[in-house]
């Protein structure tokens, strides 16, 4: 007699995509939050030596990672594609090269337009804590909302929403930021959400987002002493912004900026474009959504 092969109910829930994504951003965050205990017992001296800083944020991204792969492997029971290391550096320049290009370009335009303006200089040493500021943003934000939010949302609700929704979030986290403001937010989530997660959609794993965030924050604060997200970082230029907050971005940064959305969002648009005719697009559909059942493997693509 056929067995009857329909799952339980407890079984259609723990494998329901939104379930999923609630357990690793859950575990993730416990891992993280674990690195920050470690780094209490480990007794680091206190105040911003760059570093300390710099291994802070080493053992942070990993940890994260840690907790990634453990979720990965032993609760959705899957290979650890996401950080597979063939092809990575290539990957990871790729996003490098997109996110220093974008920023190079953003400034470029303001410092046009009479919004950027160059004071000074420090030396090289500063790039110490920008590299600690850079790996945990970068690690750490793009396999929350890239390897976990967005993945989950395109399994259950499609490519578009995921896209939306996982932009919106990360809006919305950055409010909580120093010198925030509902443009600001506006604009990370319309130009960084937008493209990160588009980038992701091509490559299907996170090296190329990773590479694209670190360069981003890198370029505009460790180089061009541009404010990142609403926090000063001193880089090999001093700098000072003027004219208008849309022109410049203010004391958030020039990633709230006029330039910074045109350009950046361009970018993200385009490699959209680029995954929709590779056939990297989930589409939505009615019985995923009622039963959470996984949208198809879509094959990651070399850069």
């Amino acid at each position: 007699m056929q067995q009857n092969m329909q799952p339980s109910i407890f079984q259609s829930i723990v494998r329901h995509p939104a379930f999923l994504l609630i357990v690793g951003f859950v575990m993730v965050l416990a891992f993280m939050v674990g690195a920050q205990v470690f780094m209490q017992i480990l007794s680091l001296p206190p105040g911003k030596i760059d570093a300390i800083d710099l291994l802070e944020a080493v053992i942070a991204a990993s940890m994260c990672m840690i907790g990634y792969w453990l979720f990965v492997r032993f609760i959705e029971c899957k290979p650890f594609a996401d950080f597979a290391m063939d092809r990575a550096l290539q990957e990871w320049g790729f996003g490098a090269a997109v996110g220093a290009g974008a920023m190079v370009m953003t400034v470029g335009v303001i410092w046009a337009l009479g919004g950027y303006t160059v004071t000074g200089h420090n030396g090289p040493e500063v790039l110490v804590g920008v590299l600690a500021v850079a790996i945990i943003s970068g690690v750490t934000e793009e396999v929350l909302l890239r390897g976990i939010v967005f993945r989950f949302l395109e399994n259950w609700l499609g490519s578009a929403a995921a896209l939306a929704l996982s932009a919106l979030l990360f809006g919305v986290l950055h409010l909580g930021n120093p010198n925030s403001s509902w443009l600001a937010a506006f604009a990370i989530a319309l130009e960084a959400g937008v493209l990160l997660g588009a980038i992701y959609m091509l490559t299907r794993r996170l090296w190329a987002a990773i590479g694209l965030h670190m360069a981003w924050n890198s370029v505009q604060g460790g180089v061009f002493g541009v404010a990142v997200s609403g926090t000063d970082v001193k880089g090999l230029l001093i700098s000072k912004s003027s004219g208008s907050d849309l022109l410049s971005g203010g004391a958030f940064g020039a990633e709230a900026s006029l330039p910074a959305i045109i350009i950046c969002t361009s970018i993200g648009v385009f490699f959209l474009w680029k995954a929709y005719q590779n056939g990297q697009f989930v589409h939505p559909s009615l019985h995923r959504f009622k039963t959470g059942m996984a949208a198809v493997k879509i094959r990651a693509l070399t850069p």
